[in-house]
């Protein structure tokens, strides 16, 4: 039974934190999914982010148990994580945030594809970030697709 919080800051654990997708390895020895948040609340009259975790979480599975172990959370460097996908190969991973955020910096998040490296431990490394315009819609699926 999978049931494990993959929060980083468990105590802050506000309404509008979401769970995402939930992806095993190829190998089948670790699992990851997303947390994801785009809580919103009004500041000077403009809609901001309101605060909450953004990110993939990482768990490696217990061969003899099956017990998952939470062993990395890393920031998606932007907002709502809504879905993934690992390549066939299990070195990469592809997350997709749904839309773009204003910030309480004044600063806006877009949304994006953001890449990250698988490594043998199953832990992952930021490689690049894609920004996307998505114009009033919203970017709803990622997926990799192998080419001959």
């Amino acid at each position: 039974m999978f049931i494990k919080n993959a929060l980083v800051d468990r105590a802050n654990n506000v309404h509008t934190q979401m769970a995402g997708a939930i992806h095993v390895h190829p190998n089948g020895r670790f699992v990851y999914m997303t947390n994801r948040n785009s809580g919103i609340e009004v500041i000077g009259g403009k809609k901001v982010f309101k605060g909450g975790e953004n990110n993939v979480a990482v768990f490696s599975i217990d061969p003899a148990s099956g017990e998952p172990t939470l062993i990395q959370n890393i920031e998606a460097r932007t907002i709502h994580l809504r879905t993934f996908a690992i390549n066939p190969s299990g070195r990469m991973l592809i997350a997709a945030s749904i839309l773009p955020m204003a910030m309480r910096d004044g600063s806006t998040m877009s949304a994006a594809l953001v890449v990250y490296r698988i490594g043998d431990d199953g832990k992952l490394t930021f490689a690049r970030q894609y920004d996307v315009d998505t114009s009033r819609f919203m970017q709803f699926w990622t997926g990799i697709v192998t080419l001959p």
